[in-house]
């Protein structure tokens, strides 16, 4: 059994337009030379790869695994031209890199300013994501590097170590739990809150609520640390930011203390499919990091 790359090129092209007629046109080929050429992938594989229906074609089981295969080896291959013309006409080129919340708070921002100081002609598409999401975005091949908590599951992937971040409550000095040391979420969940909007570690706090039957009150969800330092401060209510935000907070009436719960303390993990089979590209991206690895506190981690 032999298939070319065109063969699966063209297989991929017709099941993405459901015809036959509709994949020939894309591919600019004839109606008769495609037929040809799936009945020959079919011969030759000895079973269908396609079924037709009322509303087209679809794959058969045998075609669907093709369909996995084929994917998989067209991006290997794409993936070879890429290094070798980054080896030719010098190294260029975008990385994608996922982070969570935690990191791009302070971990991620100065080591990319150094990053792509050091390479101009590289280029990073850098999104805030949870760590699940994340996690489930490097395996599928949707980016190719992740910065995550270790609340995610990380069996799928290859990673490092490089970060530590603890979640602190913030409230304001006239406030029950201020003169405290440390305090349980499941002590202050039902109070009111002033949260950062469309963040992940928003939607990480929901998800901790929805286990203890609750659901977290926003009063008012901001954009910017410095204006939710000042929500705190008039009474408005509490906020949970990570460590590495509450440098930002200089206001002398606020108290700032750390959630007792295990899972409030979060070790951040460099996530990547295979650190073997990344592009070079990728490569010089997580060498950089792991170089930097610091928690966001700057200790080592």
């Amino acid at each position: 059994m032999r298939f070319d790359l065109t063969d699966m090129r063209l297989f991929l092209t017709v099941v993405e337009h459901g015809s036959l007629t509709q994949g020939a046109q894309a591919m600019n080929l004839a109606l008769a030379s495609v037929s040809e050429r799936i009945s020959g992938m079919e011969s030759a594989l000895g079973a269908p790869l396609l079924e037709r229906t009322r509303r087209g074609i679809r794959p058969t089981a045998a075609g669907e695994a093709l369909i996995r295969h084929a994917r998989l080896i067209l991006g290997n291959v794409e993936q070879m031209r890429g290094e070798l013309r980054a080896y030719a006409t010098g190294l260029k080129g975008r990385v994608g890199l996922l982070s969570n919340t935690a990191a791009l708070a302070a971990f991620v921002p100065q080591q990319l300013r150094r990053f792509l100081a050091a390479y101009p002609d590289l280029s990073v598409d850098l999104d805030e994501r949870p760590s699940n999401e994340i996690v489930l975005a490097i395996a599928e091949g949707r980016a190719d590097v992740g910065i995550v908590a270790d609340i995610a599951d990380l069996a799928m992937l290859q990673t490092h170590l490089i970060a530590q971040d603890q979640l602190m409550v913030v409230a304001g000095k006239d406030h029950r739990i201020a003169s405290q040391e440390r305090v349980a979420f499941a002590d202050i969940v039902d109070e009111a809150f002033v949260g950062i909007k469309d963040t992940a570690l928003e939607i990480h706090l929901a998800e901790r609520a929805s286990r203890l039957g609750r659901q977290i009150n926003y009063r008012v969800q901001l954009r910017n640390v410095e204006q939710v330092g000042m929500f705190v401060e008039a009474g408005i209510g509490l906020a949970i930011l990570s460590k590495a935000f509450v440098g930002e907070l200089r206001r002398p009436g606020l108290a700032v203390l750390p959630i007792l719960d295990p899972w409030a303390s979060r070790q951040l993990h460099l996530c990547v499919r295979d650190f073997a089979a990344l592009t070079p590209q990728a490569g010089l991206l997580v060498q950089h990091l792991l170089d930097a690895g610091t928690s966001p506190d700057g200790k080592p981690a």
